[in-house]
């Protein structure tokens, strides 16, 4: 596979922030933009998130775009072509750390990276790979939801169920944002 992309100067951007705070919303506007400058887009998810599509990435109004599924991190160096100019990586906290790596790679061979994910775990604790990517990203957006129950920014996802599993994909039947002061309250029940 070839890489390098000498025309652009290759960077990592990351969007991160709770659970509805538009992370895949705003993932895909970049993207949809980048497209509409004519730059070469390739799009990864997990492969594990089958929410909304299999193919696709979609946010919670339903906006999306064409993405491919992938195991791992590593699997985006093989499916890349020589033109592509950008990368977007949705769900990124489901990588291993290994995608800190991948996107340092990609973006010191002129591509540009744009992940999006969680920043906490419902334990309100870093979720990895994300701390270290935004370590060595240019650029770092942290985006809020609203809390549900009283209406301020909300950074923390809540989670409803009894689940103590790190990784359980759901939406509002399974989660919700909460500012830091309903999320502490939330614990204590």
């Amino acid at each position: 596979m070839y890489l390098e992309n000498s025309k652009h100067t290759g960077s990592i951007e990351v969007i991160c922030g709770s659970m509805f705070s538009g992370k895949t919303e705003e993932l895909i506007r970049r993207l949809r933009r980048a497209k509409f400058a004519n730059m070469n887009v390739k799009i990864f998810k997990p492969c594990i998130d089958v929410r909304y599509s299999e193919d696709l990435v979609v946010s919670h109004d339903a906006h999306s775009i064409e993405s491919t599924p992938i195991k791992d991190a590593a699997d985006m160096l093989c499916c890349l072509n020589d033109g592509t100019q950008v990368v977007g990586v949705d769900e990124a906290q489901f990588f291993g750390d290994n995608l800190v790596d991948v996107a340092n790679t990609l973006a010191d061979h002129g591509i540009r990276v744009v992940c999006a994910g969680l920043d906490m775990d419902f334990l309100g604790k870093p979720f990895n790979p994300m701390p270290a990517l935004m370590a060595v990203a240019e650029d770092v957006q942290k985006v809020h939801a609203i809390c549900v129950r009283c209406g301020s920014p909300a950074g923390y996802s809540h989670r409803l169920s009894k689940s103590e599993d790190l990784v359980v994909l759901g939406e509002k039947d399974v989660y919700e944002p909460l500012c830091r002061q309903c999320y502490k309250e939330a614990l204590k029940k």
